[in-house]
């Protein structure tokens, strides 16, 4: 006998039996098949992992042609009870190792004793899974380790995209029924402000016709979110005007002259392209992700393939293959490490990489996926929803929990463009704008929403960039601890981790 939510609402039902007969039919109908590994080391880590760690592809698709691979960290607090949160990393076409090395994932590299030739991988002992069970998942197929097994299967769209998301998350809990009533939250950063919200309206409209199993979700979590293209992008001169990286004639002729649109300028206005030259000239030297860190040219090993074909041949890097960092001051120079990690051989035997994946090479971000605002490459991704705003505005009669972060430094998706589509959800302000604190100091400032059952909390994180987890750890895991106290998490390590951050008089909600 399985026991199945009865929920029709965005949190926990009345729990109904399931005869083991149906059990069987919906399983053969879903076409589940197993493909999960436990891994008890990882290459470049000393001793065993302190956690569980699974990895796995599963089939999705029409004919199961899409199989995406994903990393599932259990809890290490009570992974029968702690939130089960899904993972997406952005792009779209970035691999899920983004999230799992730079952004919430337990690992990280030891820059000071890590070579190309040998990266030291070491446990981050802050970490959310310590609260949470999480997954880590590449999607679309084409991003990290997922493949197609078809060139037509590799042509994606945000709608396809989201169905695949859905039908990998009904999967995988058909094969992990255990976690089937643990609150489940969705998570994800940059362009997963597109299809994340997508995704969590598949899962109304499955709850609502009784589609089987009943997925327990109770919220969603956006960093630093693509929401809605237009007006992300419009935002960025006047972001670099509060910054002071335009002066105010500059903003003011631009503003005028391109009349607030600087994505769709007409070719015949002179004056907005000449004004927009000036911006350009302003603004080419700062980087965009992050406008206090160096504008550092991106690595050789980022740019260019052929180093790749040498790990796959000596199945390990080699001084000579993979350029040294350089400059530790510029971040890019870093991911170096992870580059020649996820592509040697014996990483990938201990991942139980498919063996269809063969040797094909591993890339960061997929650029043949990858979204740009302002360049008409050609890709086999094609964004066909412009703006998620109105998914969002469909939650607000639902009992949901929403967190809406940003990173206060980012100028690709500027903090104010997110704060604007907030504020036209028409939510009733329940906490106005204050500062919250991690280790007694301002981390960022806040505000707090909520419509009936719905309740969005919105926080920026000060000197965080694109996306917030990579520049803010610290401030970040204390931020989705507070959020997620909420729930049924490990409240001994959180009271600890708030103790540690100096907040241990705070109550679990305060963020």
């Amino acid at each position: 006998m399985f026991m199945l939510s009865g929920s029709n609402m965005c949190g926990r039902g009345q729990v109904r039996p399931m005869m083991f007969s149906v059990f069987l039919l919906l399983l053969f109908s879903l076409e589940v098949i197993k493909s999960q590994f436990l891994v008890k080391t990882l290459p470049g880590l000393v001793g065993d992992l302190p956690f569980t760690l699974e990895t796995g592809y599963v089939g999705v698709g029409e004919f199961d042609e899409v199989k995406l691979f994903y990393y599932f960290i259990e809890s290490e607090g009570n992974p029968k009870d702690d939130p089960l949160l899904l993972w997406l990393s952005g792009g779209p076409g970035c691999s899920s190792i983004v999230g799992l090395i730079y952004e919430i994932g337990p690992f990280t590299f030891n820059s000071e004793i890590s070579t190309v030739e040998n990266p030291i991988l070491e446990i981050v002992p802050d970490r959310l899974t310590k609260a949470a069970n999480i997954i880590f998942l590449d999607q679309p197929a084409g991003s990290g380790f997922s493949y197609a097994k078809t060139p037509e299967a590799y042509i994606m769209n945000d709608t396809l995209s989201t169905i695949h998301t859905h039908d990998f998350l009904r999967k995988w809990l058909m094969d992990h029924p255990k976690f089937f009533n643990n609150p489940l939250y969705l998570g994800g950063d940059s362009y997963t402000g597109i299809v994340l919200p997508m995704l969590v309206q598949e899962i109304y409209n499955g709850i609502e016709v009784g589609e089987w199993p009943q997925i327990n979700i109770e919220g969603y979590m956006l960093g630093n979110p693509l929401t809605d293209l237009t007006n992300d992008y419009n935002s960025r001169i006047p972001f670099a005007h509060r910054m002071a990286l335009l002066s105010d004639e500059i903003y003011k002729s631009v503003k005028e002259n391109c009349h607030g649109d600087y994505l769709n300028v007409d070719p015949n206005n002179v004056m907005c392209i000449h004004d927009l030259q000036l911006v350009d000239n302003s603004l080419k030297n700062v980087k965009g992700v992050h406008i206090l860190e160096p504008a550092c040219p991106r690595s050789d090993s980022l740019e260019v393939d052929p180093f790749i074909a040498g790990i796959r041949a000596n199945n390990k890097t080699s001084m000579d293959i993979l350029p040294q960092v350089q400059n530790q001051s510029c971040r890019e120079e870093s991911y170096v490490y992870t580059y020649a990690w996820a592509n040697r051989r014996d990483v990938r035997e201990a991942l139980h990489i498919a063996e269809e994946f063969g040797d094909t090479e591993w890339v960061q971000c997929n650029e043949t996926l990858h979204f740009h605002f302002d360049k008409d490459a050609v890709t086999s991704y094609t964004p066909n929803v412009m703006s998620s705003v109105d998914y969002h505005r469909n939650f607000t009669d639902k009992k949901c929990r929403a967190l809406i972060y940003s990173g206060d430094h980012d100028m690709l998706v500027p903090y104010f463009s997110t704060m604007k589509w907030v504020g036209s959800l028409n939510l009733s302000v329940i906490d106005d704008w204050r500062p919250w604190l991690v280790d007694e100091q301002v981390a960022g400032y806040t505000m707090k929403y909520s419509k009936g059952e719905y309740k969005l909390t919105y926080a920026t994180i000060k000197g965080g960039g694109h996306t917030a987890p990579e520049y803010k750890h610290k401030e970040c895991l204390t931020m989705f601890m507070r959020w997620l106290a909420n729930d049924t998490v490990n409240h001994e390590y959180v009271g600890l981790l708030l103790k540690k951050s100096g907040d241990e008089g705070l109550s679990f909600s305060t963020i």
